[in-house]
Protein backbone atom coordinates (compact mmCIF):
# COMPACT_ATOMS: atom_id res chain seq x y z
CA UNK A 1 0.00 0.00 0.00
CA UNK A 2 3.13 2.20 0.82
CA UNK A 3 4.30 1.63 -2.46
CA UNK A 4 1.05 2.55 -4.40
CA UNK A 5 0.88 5.48 -2.80
CA UNK A 6 4.05 6.47 -2.99
CA UNK A 7 4.19 5.70 -7.20
CA UNK A 8 0.69 8.00 -7.59
CA UNK A 9 2.42 10.67 -5.73
CA UNK A 10 5.73 10.58 -8.24
CA UNK A 11 3.26 10.85 -11.39
CA UNK A 12 1.82 13.76 -10.06
CA UNK A 13 5.15 15.22 -8.57
CA UNK A 14 6.94 14.18 -11.69
CA UNK A 15 4.85 16.27 -13.43
CA UNK A 16 5.16 19.41 -11.54
CA UNK A 17 8.89 18.90 -11.57
CA UNK A 18 9.38 18.87 -7.99
CA UNK A 19 11.99 16.48 -7.83
CA UNK A 20 13.36 17.61 -4.89
CA UNK A 21 9.90 17.03 -2.97
CA UNK A 22 9.83 13.40 -4.26
CA UNK A 23 13.06 12.57 -2.48
CA UNK A 24 12.09 13.88 0.62
CA UNK A 25 9.02 11.53 0.34
CA UNK A 26 11.36 8.61 -0.69
CA UNK A 27 13.17 9.01 2.11
CA UNK A 28 9.90 9.32 4.37
CA UNK A 29 8.55 5.83 3.31
CA UNK A 30 11.46 3.75 2.62
CA UNK A 31 14.38 5.72 4.65
CA UNK A 32 17.64 6.97 4.03
CA UNK A 33 18.84 3.31 3.92
CA UNK A 34 16.63 2.07 1.27
CA UNK A 35 17.40 4.61 -1.56
CA UNK A 36 20.76 3.46 -2.36
CA UNK A 37 19.31 -0.32 -2.77
CA UNK A 38 16.82 0.93 -4.70
CA UNK A 39 19.06 2.87 -7.05
CA UNK A 40 21.26 -0.88 -6.82
CA UNK A 41 18.49 -2.78 -8.28
CA UNK A 42 17.60 -0.34 -11.24
CA UNK A 43 21.13 -0.41 -12.39
CA UNK A 44 21.26 -3.89 -12.43
CA UNK A 45 17.87 -4.30 -14.42
CA UNK A 46 19.16 -1.63 -17.08
CA UNK A 47 22.23 -3.77 -16.63
CA UNK A 48 20.23 -7.15 -17.56
CA UNK A 49 17.78 -5.17 -20.44
CA UNK A 50 21.30 -4.87 -21.98
CA UNK A 51 23.12 -8.06 -21.75
CA UNK A 52 19.34 -9.60 -23.13
CA UNK A 53 19.04 -6.89 -25.90
CA UNK A 54 22.91 -8.20 -27.05
CA UNK A 55 21.75 -11.87 -26.82
CA UNK A 56 18.95 -11.16 -29.20
CA UNK A 57 20.69 -9.74 -31.35
CA UNK A 58 23.33 -12.56 -31.74
CA UNK A 59 20.12 -14.99 -31.90
CA UNK A 60 18.77 -13.29 -34.74
CA UNK A 61 22.37 -13.52 -36.44
CA UNK A 62 22.65 -17.03 -35.72
CA UNK A 63 19.05 -17.85 -37.21
CA UNK A 64 19.86 -15.94 -40.03
CA UNK A 65 23.12 -17.41 -40.77
CA UNK A 66 21.04 -21.02 -40.21
CA UNK A 67 18.40 -20.24 -43.28
CA UNK A 68 21.50 -19.35 -44.95
CA UNK A 69 23.22 -23.00 -44.78
CA UNK A 70 19.71 -24.52 -45.00
CA UNK A 71 19.35 -22.58 -48.67
CA UNK A 72 22.88 -23.82 -49.11
CA UNK A 73 22.29 -27.71 -48.40
CA UNK A 74 19.03 -27.97 -49.99
CA UNK A 75 20.25 -26.18 -53.29
CA UNK A 76 18.76 -23.02 -55.21
CA UNK A 77 16.58 -23.51 -58.28
CA UNK A 78 18.96 -24.74 -61.19
CA UNK A 79 17.11 -22.42 -63.38
CA UNK A 80 19.40 -22.16 -66.57
CA UNK A 81 19.25 -18.38 -66.86
CA UNK A 82 22.94 -16.54 -66.85
CA UNK A 83 21.63 -14.61 -64.07
CA UNK A 84 23.10 -13.01 -61.03
CA UNK A 85 22.09 -15.02 -57.35
CA UNK A 86 21.91 -12.11 -54.60
CA UNK A 87 22.33 -13.81 -51.26
CA UNK A 88 20.16 -11.74 -48.59
CA UNK A 89 20.88 -12.36 -44.70
CA UNK A 90 17.14 -13.70 -44.97
CA UNK A 91 16.69 -15.08 -48.71
CA UNK A 92 17.74 -15.38 -51.84
CA UNK A 93 16.91 -14.40 -55.45
CA UNK A 94 18.00 -14.81 -59.36
CA UNK A 95 17.46 -11.27 -60.51
CA UNK A 96 16.19 -11.06 -64.31
CA UNK A 97 17.04 -8.13 -66.23
CA UNK A 98 14.98 -8.16 -69.15
CA UNK A 99 11.82 -8.33 -66.89
CA UNK A 100 12.83 -6.48 -64.28
CA UNK A 101 12.26 -8.76 -61.33
CA UNK A 102 13.16 -11.74 -60.08
CA UNK A 103 12.91 -15.14 -62.01
CA UNK A 104 12.66 -16.90 -58.27
CA UNK A 105 13.15 -15.91 -54.65
CA UNK A 106 13.61 -18.56 -52.03
CA UNK A 107 13.26 -18.22 -48.29
CA UNK A 108 12.29 -19.93 -45.39
CA UNK A 109 9.34 -19.32 -42.63
CA UNK A 110 10.64 -20.02 -39.11
CA UNK A 111 8.32 -20.96 -36.26
CA UNK A 112 9.48 -17.79 -34.55
CA UNK A 113 6.54 -15.84 -36.67
CA UNK A 114 4.49 -17.16 -33.72
CA UNK A 115 5.76 -14.90 -30.97
CA UNK A 116 7.25 -12.05 -33.56
CA UNK A 117 6.17 -8.66 -33.48
CA UNK A 118 7.83 -6.70 -35.66
CA UNK A 119 5.71 -4.49 -37.55
CA UNK A 120 5.64 -3.47 -41.06
CA UNK A 121 8.66 -0.92 -42.09
CA UNK A 122 7.61 -0.02 -45.63
CA UNK A 123 10.67 0.87 -46.57
CA UNK A 124 10.58 -0.12 -50.28
CA UNK A 125 14.35 0.44 -51.87
CA UNK A 126 16.39 -0.44 -54.30
CA UNK A 127 18.80 -3.29 -53.98
CA UNK A 128 21.93 -2.25 -54.12
CA UNK A 129 23.13 -6.09 -54.92
CA UNK A 130 21.64 -6.39 -58.55
CA UNK A 131 24.71 -5.28 -60.91
CA UNK A 132 21.99 -3.95 -63.46
CA UNK A 133 20.12 -2.13 -61.21
CA UNK A 134 16.59 -3.45 -59.96
CA UNK A 135 13.51 -2.06 -60.52
CA UNK A 136 12.54 1.32 -58.82
CA UNK A 137 9.70 3.03 -57.11
CA UNK A 138 9.06 4.99 -60.58
CA UNK A 139 8.23 1.56 -61.93
CA UNK A 140 4.75 1.35 -59.87
CA UNK A 141 4.04 4.68 -59.44
CA UNK A 142 4.85 8.73 -59.59
CA UNK A 143 4.38 11.03 -56.81
CA UNK A 144 4.86 14.82 -56.63
CA UNK A 145 5.31 16.71 -53.49
CA UNK A 146 2.36 19.27 -53.27
CA UNK A 147 2.61 22.84 -51.76
CA UNK A 148 0.93 21.83 -48.25
CA UNK A 149 3.67 19.13 -47.84
CA UNK A 150 1.43 15.67 -48.95
CA UNK A 151 1.55 13.92 -51.65
CA UNK A 152 -0.26 13.43 -55.18
CA UNK A 153 0.07 10.05 -56.40
CA UNK A 154 -0.22 8.98 -59.87
CA UNK A 155 -0.37 5.16 -60.26
CA UNK A 156 -0.19 2.51 -62.84
CA UNK A 157 -2.89 -0.02 -61.44
CA UNK A 158 -0.46 -2.44 -59.63
CA UNK A 159 0.55 -3.40 -56.56
CA UNK A 160 3.95 -3.61 -55.51
CA UNK A 161 3.73 -7.63 -54.83
CA UNK A 162 6.16 -9.36 -52.57
CA UNK A 163 7.27 -12.65 -53.33
CA UNK A 164 8.42 -13.39 -50.16
CA UNK A 165 5.96 -11.24 -47.49
CA UNK A 166 7.11 -9.43 -45.40
CA UNK A 167 4.75 -11.30 -42.63
CA UNK A 168 6.89 -14.21 -43.31
CA UNK A 169 9.58 -12.25 -41.44
CA UNK A 170 7.98 -10.79 -38.85
CA UNK A 171 10.38 -12.42 -36.15
CA UNK A 172 13.46 -10.47 -36.83
CA UNK A 173 13.37 -6.39 -37.87
CA UNK A 174 16.67 -7.17 -40.24
CA UNK A 175 14.98 -9.82 -42.28
CA UNK A 176 11.59 -8.06 -42.70
CA UNK A 177 13.45 -4.82 -43.77
CA UNK A 178 15.01 -6.56 -46.74
CA UNK A 179 12.03 -8.20 -48.10
CA UNK A 180 11.47 -4.40 -49.15
CA UNK A 181 13.94 -4.47 -51.58
CA UNK A 182 12.19 -3.64 -55.31
CA UNK A 183 14.34 -7.18 -56.02
CA UNK A 184 11.82 -8.98 -54.29
CA UNK A 185 8.58 -7.62 -56.20
CA UNK A 186 6.49 -8.26 -58.56
CA UNK A 187 3.62 -5.92 -60.53
CA UNK A 188 0.13 -7.78 -59.32
CA UNK A 189 -3.42 -6.60 -59.43
CA UNK A 190 -4.96 -5.70 -56.25
CA UNK A 191 -7.68 -7.76 -56.66
CA UNK A 192 -4.87 -10.64 -56.69
CA UNK A 193 -2.58 -9.56 -54.38
CA UNK A 194 -4.40 -8.43 -51.58
CA UNK A 195 -6.74 -11.52 -51.86
CA UNK A 196 -6.12 -15.13 -52.98
CA UNK A 197 -1.84 -14.73 -52.87
CA UNK A 198 -2.93 -13.38 -49.44
CA UNK A 199 -4.57 -15.93 -48.50
CA UNK A 200 -2.30 -18.31 -49.81
CA UNK A 201 0.35 -16.75 -48.12
CA UNK A 202 -1.79 -17.11 -44.88
CA UNK A 203 -1.88 -20.67 -45.47
CA UNK A 204 2.01 -21.09 -45.47
CA UNK A 205 1.93 -19.21 -41.96
CA UNK A 206 -0.44 -21.24 -40.67
CA UNK A 207 1.03 -24.41 -41.60
CA UNK A 208 4.38 -23.37 -39.99
CA UNK A 209 2.70 -22.54 -36.61
CA UNK A 210 -0.04 -25.49 -36.46
CA UNK A 211 3.02 -27.95 -37.15
CA UNK A 212 6.30 -26.00 -34.99
CA UNK A 213 8.06 -26.35 -37.71
CA UNK A 214 10.18 -24.72 -40.74
CA UNK A 215 8.96 -24.29 -44.32
CA UNK A 216 11.39 -23.87 -47.56
CA UNK A 217 9.78 -21.19 -49.95
CA UNK A 218 9.99 -20.83 -53.47
CA UNK A 219 7.84 -18.04 -55.20
CA UNK A 220 8.24 -17.34 -59.02
CA UNK A 221 6.43 -15.27 -61.59
CA UNK A 222 6.41 -16.94 -64.67
CA UNK A 223 8.36 -15.03 -67.15
CA UNK A 224 8.48 -15.45 -70.79
CA UNK A 225 8.63 -14.07 -74.07
CA UNK A 226 5.60 -11.77 -75.31
CA UNK A 227 4.52 -9.93 -71.79
CA UNK A 228 2.85 -6.83 -71.04
CA UNK A 229 4.72 -4.57 -69.63
CA UNK A 230 3.97 -1.19 -67.57
CA UNK A 231 5.00 1.40 -70.06
CA UNK A 232 4.44 3.91 -68.16
CA UNK A 233 7.42 2.91 -65.69
CA UNK A 234 11.01 3.66 -66.13
CA UNK A 235 12.46 0.31 -66.89
CA UNK A 236 9.44 -1.35 -68.10
CA UNK A 237 8.58 -4.12 -65.91
CA UNK A 238 6.90 -7.02 -67.32
CA UNK A 239 3.07 -8.32 -65.73
CA UNK A 240 3.34 -11.98 -65.35
CA UNK A 241 0.10 -13.96 -66.39
CA UNK A 242 0.90 -16.48 -63.46
CA UNK A 243 2.66 -16.53 -60.54
CA UNK A 244 4.07 -20.04 -58.11
CA UNK A 245 4.56 -20.77 -54.85
CA UNK A 246 5.74 -24.09 -53.76
CA UNK A 247 6.33 -25.19 -50.21
CA UNK A 248 8.82 -27.93 -48.59
CA UNK A 249 8.49 -29.19 -45.11
CA UNK A 250 11.50 -31.83 -44.52
CA UNK A 251 11.16 -32.69 -41.30
CA UNK A 252 7.76 -34.19 -42.14
CA UNK A 253 8.65 -35.04 -45.24
CA UNK A 254 5.93 -33.54 -47.40
CA UNK A 255 5.41 -30.36 -50.19
CA UNK A 256 3.22 -28.65 -52.03
CA UNK A 257 2.63 -26.65 -55.22
CA UNK A 258 0.37 -23.80 -56.58
CA UNK A 259 0.00 -22.46 -60.09
CA UNK A 260 -2.57 -19.38 -59.70
CA UNK A 261 -3.14 -17.18 -63.01
CA UNK A 262 -2.79 -13.35 -61.96
CA UNK A 263 -6.66 -11.95 -62.21
CA UNK A 264 -9.14 -11.89 -59.05
CA UNK A 265 -9.52 -15.45 -58.78
CA UNK A 266 -13.30 -16.85 -57.77
CA UNK A 267 -12.54 -20.42 -57.07
CA UNK A 268 -11.05 -22.12 -54.37
CA UNK A 269 -7.17 -22.31 -53.81
CA UNK A 270 -7.13 -25.82 -53.51
CA UNK A 271 -8.66 -25.61 -56.98
CA UNK A 272 -4.86 -24.42 -57.92
CA UNK A 273 -2.68 -27.07 -55.80
CA UNK A 274 -0.31 -29.06 -57.45
CA UNK A 275 2.69 -31.52 -57.32
CA UNK A 276 5.96 -29.64 -57.11
CA UNK A 277 6.77 -31.59 -60.28
CA UNK A 278 3.94 -30.04 -62.28
CA UNK A 279 5.33 -26.33 -61.18
CA UNK A 280 8.91 -27.61 -62.32
CA UNK A 281 7.14 -29.09 -65.92
CA UNK A 282 6.03 -25.24 -65.90
CA UNK A 283 8.91 -23.66 -64.69
CA UNK A 284 11.59 -25.71 -66.89
CA UNK A 285 14.18 -26.38 -64.34
CA UNK A 286 14.61 -27.99 -60.91
CA UNK A 287 13.59 -26.06 -57.48
CA UNK A 288 15.29 -28.10 -55.07
CA UNK A 289 19.09 -28.74 -57.26
CA UNK A 290 21.15 -30.30 -53.79
CA UNK A 291 18.15 -32.19 -52.41
CA UNK A 292 18.57 -36.05 -52.45
CA UNK A 293 17.37 -37.90 -55.23
CA UNK A 294 15.25 -40.33 -53.27
CA UNK A 295 13.76 -37.24 -51.07
CA UNK A 296 13.34 -35.50 -53.99
CA UNK A 297 11.06 -38.16 -55.47
CA UNK A 298 9.03 -38.76 -52.70
CA UNK A 299 7.69 -35.17 -51.73
CA UNK A 300 7.80 -33.56 -55.58
CA UNK A 301 5.43 -36.37 -56.65
CA UNK A 302 2.55 -35.64 -53.69
CA UNK A 303 -0.56 -33.92 -54.21
CA UNK A 304 -2.37 -33.95 -51.32
CA UNK A 305 -3.66 -30.61 -49.99
CA UNK A 306 -5.37 -31.31 -47.41
CA UNK A 307 -2.92 -31.20 -45.19
CA UNK A 308 -2.09 -27.86 -45.95
CA UNK A 309 -5.46 -26.11 -45.66
CA UNK A 310 -6.22 -23.91 -42.10
CA UNK A 311 -8.11 -25.99 -39.61
CA UNK A 312 -11.30 -23.72 -40.49
CA UNK A 313 -11.46 -25.03 -43.95
CA UNK A 314 -10.76 -28.99 -43.26
CA UNK A 315 -13.75 -30.01 -43.81
CA UNK A 316 -13.99 -27.96 -47.05
CA UNK A 317 -14.00 -30.48 -50.20
CA UNK A 318 -13.16 -29.59 -53.89
CA UNK A 319 -16.50 -28.70 -56.33
CA UNK A 320 -17.69 -32.18 -57.94
CA UNK A 321 -15.97 -31.91 -61.64
CA UNK A 322 -17.86 -31.37 -64.08
CA UNK A 323 -17.74 -34.26 -66.07
CA UNK A 324 -19.57 -35.93 -62.69
CA UNK A 325 -22.38 -33.62 -63.16
CA UNK A 326 -25.94 -33.83 -64.95
CA UNK A 327 -26.49 -32.24 -67.81
CA UNK A 328 -26.98 -28.65 -68.12
CA UNK A 329 -25.28 -28.48 -64.74
CA UNK A 330 -22.76 -26.24 -63.06
CA UNK A 331 -20.58 -26.69 -60.07
CA UNK A 332 -19.50 -24.38 -57.59
CA UNK A 333 -16.34 -22.78 -59.38
CA UNK A 334 -18.88 -22.09 -62.24
CA UNK A 335 -21.51 -19.78 -60.47
CA UNK A 336 -20.04 -16.67 -60.25
CA UNK A 337 -20.66 -16.01 -64.04
CA UNK A 338 -24.25 -16.45 -63.12
CA UNK A 339 -25.38 -14.21 -60.42
CA UNK A 340 -28.26 -11.91 -61.34
CA UNK A 341 -28.81 -12.99 -64.91
CA UNK A 342 -32.06 -13.69 -64.60
CA UNK A 343 -32.42 -17.13 -65.40
CA UNK A 344 -32.85 -20.67 -63.92
CA UNK A 345 -29.75 -23.06 -63.23
CA UNK A 346 -28.85 -26.15 -61.97
CA UNK A 347 -25.99 -25.85 -59.15
CA UNK A 348 -24.47 -29.00 -57.92
CA UNK A 349 -21.95 -29.64 -54.72
CA UNK A 350 -21.80 -31.34 -51.54
CA UNK A 351 -23.60 -29.83 -48.67
CA UNK A 352 -20.61 -29.30 -45.79
CA UNK A 353 -23.11 -27.45 -43.83
CA UNK A 354 -26.25 -26.28 -42.84
CA UNK A 355 -27.95 -24.35 -39.94
CA UNK A 356 -31.54 -23.66 -39.10
CA UNK A 357 -32.25 -19.98 -37.65
CA UNK A 358 -33.93 -19.38 -34.42
CA UNK A 359 -36.64 -18.13 -36.90
CA UNK A 360 -36.90 -21.24 -38.64
CA UNK A 361 -35.03 -20.03 -41.86
CA UNK A 362 -32.32 -23.00 -43.26
CA UNK A 363 -29.18 -22.08 -44.52
CA UNK A 364 -27.03 -24.59 -46.57
CA UNK A 365 -23.34 -24.30 -47.55
CA UNK A 366 -21.80 -25.89 -50.45
CA UNK A 367 -18.51 -27.11 -50.67
CA UNK A 368 -16.44 -24.55 -48.59
CA UNK A 369 -18.22 -23.71 -45.17
CA UNK A 370 -18.51 -19.85 -43.31
CA UNK A 371 -16.64 -17.94 -43.36
CA UNK A 372 -15.33 -18.85 -46.64
CA UNK A 373 -18.61 -20.62 -48.34
CA UNK A 374 -18.68 -20.44 -52.15
CA UNK A 375 -22.11 -21.32 -52.62
CA UNK A 376 -25.26 -20.56 -50.43
CA UNK A 377 -28.73 -21.93 -50.48
CA UNK A 378 -31.48 -20.18 -48.46
CA UNK A 379 -35.25 -21.74 -47.94
CA UNK A 380 -37.34 -19.41 -45.31
CA UNK A 381 -39.67 -20.68 -42.54
CA UNK A 382 -42.67 -19.90 -44.83
CA UNK A 383 -41.95 -22.36 -47.53
CA UNK A 384 -40.03 -24.99 -44.76
CA UNK A 385 -43.91 -26.63 -45.29
CA UNK A 386 -43.34 -27.86 -48.85
CA UNK A 387 -40.92 -30.09 -47.66
CA UNK A 388 -41.95 -33.59 -46.36
CA UNK A 389 -38.04 -33.74 -44.84
CA UNK A 390 -35.91 -31.47 -42.12
CA UNK A 391 -33.53 -30.01 -45.50
CA UNK A 392 -30.68 -29.28 -42.51
CA UNK A 393 -30.47 -32.50 -41.28
CA UNK A 394 -31.06 -34.66 -44.73
CA UNK A 395 -28.99 -32.87 -46.77
CA UNK A 396 -26.38 -32.38 -44.91
CA UNK A 397 -23.37 -34.42 -46.52
CA UNK A 398 -25.18 -35.46 -49.49
CA UNK A 399 -24.29 -34.33 -53.09
CA UNK A 400 -27.43 -32.63 -54.12
CA UNK A 401 -28.34 -29.87 -57.09
CA UNK A 402 -30.53 -26.95 -56.56
CA UNK A 403 -32.11 -25.18 -59.36
CA UNK A 404 -33.44 -21.61 -59.53
CA UNK A 405 -31.87 -18.21 -60.15
CA UNK A 406 -28.87 -17.54 -58.59
CA UNK A 407 -28.30 -14.08 -56.76
CA UNK A 408 -25.91 -12.60 -54.33
CA UNK A 409 -25.74 -12.54 -50.31
CA UNK A 410 -23.22 -10.62 -48.42
CA UNK A 411 -20.92 -10.99 -51.59
CA UNK A 412 -21.48 -14.63 -52.25
CA UNK A 413 -23.43 -16.63 -54.77
CA UNK A 414 -27.14 -17.53 -53.08
CA UNK A 415 -29.76 -19.12 -54.14
CA UNK A 416 -33.50 -18.84 -52.60
CA UNK A 417 -35.34 -22.44 -52.65
CA UNK A 418 -39.74 -21.94 -52.54
CA UNK A 419 -40.28 -25.97 -53.44
CA UNK A 420 -39.09 -29.42 -52.60
CA UNK A 421 -38.61 -30.34 -56.61
CA UNK A 422 -36.23 -27.48 -56.65
CA UNK A 423 -33.74 -30.22 -54.91
CA UNK A 424 -32.47 -33.29 -55.91
CA UNK A 425 -29.81 -35.55 -54.85
CA UNK A 426 -26.73 -36.25 -57.48
CA UNK A 427 -27.57 -40.23 -57.44
CA UNK A 428 -30.94 -39.32 -58.91
CA UNK A 429 -30.06 -38.29 -61.95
Amino acid sequence: MRYVLLTLVYRILADMKLTLLFLVLTSFCFGQNDVPEINSINQRIDSLDKVKGELMTKLETLKLNWINDEIENIGVPNDGFQEQIISHLAYCLSYNEEHEQANWVMHIILPDIINGNASRSNDFREDSLISTGSSLEKDFFLKELKSDSTYKYDGFGYDRGHLAPSADFRWSEVALSESYFYSNMSPQLGDFNRLKWAELEGWMREYVTKHNTSLVIVTAPVLGDNLTKIESGINKVSIPNYFIKVALDLENETGIGFILPHKKIERPLESFAVSIDSVEQVLGYDLFSNLDDKLENTIEIQENYTIWLPDAQKSDILAIALGELPKNSVNTNRVNGLINDGKKHKVCGTVVSTKKHKKGHVFIDLDKKFPNQVFSVSIFESNIKNFDYEPEIYLLNQEVCFTGKVGEYNNTPNMIIEQSNQVKLLKEY
